[in-house]
């Protein structure tokens, strides 16, 4: 089993590194993304945000209206995905990247991070929870222990 890693002891600003886990993503049992060539971002009070590789993505994906802005990595595209059981149910501003990144960042240019919902999320194996709330996209392993911001009463952390 691997250590526990506490969100408390992760840094601010985020660290961004290469990690190793394999990372799988399967939606209606169907694979649509794949890799052990993923980034992850650790900030404190979060659990890890996955960045995914664009070539390990296996649906296409459509470009959102919608934007963000992070104050570590900078604006963020959103895009659109479908359900690849149901062709008719597009699922919106569940998956977002960073086109042009801020210093530090610049690795993840164009990656794609995916919530964890509606498909569902592995790491290592091990199906993932999503990040309390619905504002973050962090990944919950059993692995993963202390307070987590995203919840009733988190916000101001």
């Amino acid at each position: 089993m691997p250590p526990k890693l506490n969100v408390h002891n992760f840094p601010r600003p985020p660290l961004l590194e290469k990690t190793p886990r394999h990372l799988q993503i399967k939606w209606n049992n169907q694979v649509i993304a794949d890799t052990k060539d993923a980034y992850w971002a650790l900030e404190t009070t979060h659990p890890p945000t996955y960045y995914l590789p664009p070539d390990s993505i296996l649906l296409p994906l459509t470009r959102s209206s919608h934007k963000s802005f992070c104050e570590w990595k900078g604006a963020a595209t959103y895009w659109n995905i479908t359900n690849p059981g149901n062709g008719s149910q597009e699922v919106k501003n569940r998956v977002w990247s960073y086109e042009k990144p801020t210093k530090g960042f610049e690795s993840i240019k164009d990656y794609l991070s995916f919530y964890a919902g509606p498909w569902d999320c592995y790491v290592d194996g091990e199906k993932v929870e999503p990040q309390p709330g619905d504002f973050y996209g962090g990944w919950v392993t059993s692995d993963i222990e202390g307070p987590i911001k995203g919840g009733p009463g988190t916000w101001g952390w």
